[in-house]
């Protein structure tokens, strides 16, 4: 009986699926990605925002204008700092929020950022906690927010439908690296630096006092 109900299931959500099949949808002229048939687009203070329920989960894509005086990134480590600034931020909009599995991933020529954030209310609401997968892909005048929402006990179920949703984002050829950062020097961080150049002085200084101190106790010894 369980099988045949199993079965059931599958074949529902099959149907489903098929009735809510993503479509691309052009974000803007430089980004492409798939969404539900029948999504709602809202446009509010500089933000495009796409949602729209799928067969598994609920979608989520935020196209946010970035300030207008916002100054060109000059390294991948000053990339970095602003997707981990973009990162803590979402985790701080839910109070019971925790980031999981965060990792880069790079898409087109551009570098993104994977995460997921789990949700926990079960202990005041009693619900099932929920889990939301994020790409982020910041560029100089954009940041691109992708969002795909569902109760973790849907998370083997999900899978497929996921990988469809994050493979989709497609970008145009005119967004380049340094549309994120202009160098592509590595370098060393400026700590590095300071503890570089700082200690080898030291280093020289421990040195001659030892030099000295051996040749003053040998002359003392003769």
């Amino acid at each position: 009986m369980k099988k045949i109900i199993l079965s059931l299931t599958f074949i529902l959500f099959a149907a489903f699926g098929f009735s809510q099949a993503l479509k691309p949808v052009k974000i803007d002229s430089l980004v492409t990605v798939s969404l539900p048939k029948g999504f709602t687009k809202k446009d509010t203070l500089g933000q495009q925002i796409f949602t729209g329920s799928s067969s598994m989960g609920y979608i989520v894509v935020i196209r946010s204008k970035n300030a207008p005086n916002n100054k060109p990134l000059d390294k991948e480590r000053d990339l970095n700092q602003v997707l981990k600034t973009y990162i803590d931020g979402i985790q701080k909009q839910s109070r019971t929020g925790s980031v999981m599995y965060p990792r880069d991933t790079t898409i087109g020529t551009l570098k993104a950022k994977v995460f997921t954030l789990r949700i926990d209310n079960s202990g005041s609401t009693g619900e099932s906690p929920q889990l939301k997968s994020f790409i982020l892909i910041y560029t100089q005048d954009v940041t691109y927010t992708f969002e795909y929402n569902y109760p973790e006990q849907r998370a083997e179920l999900v899978k497929a439908e996921l990988n469809a949703f994050s493979s989709s984002i497609k970008l145009a050829p005119d967004l380049k690296r340094n549309d994120q950062y202009i160098s592509n020097a590595k370098g060393l961080s400026f700590g590095a630096k300071v503890g570089i150049y700082g200690g080898i002085p030291l280093v020289i200084i421990i040195i001659m006092i030892t030099v000295i101190r051996r040749k003053k106790r040998l002359a003392e010894e003769a």
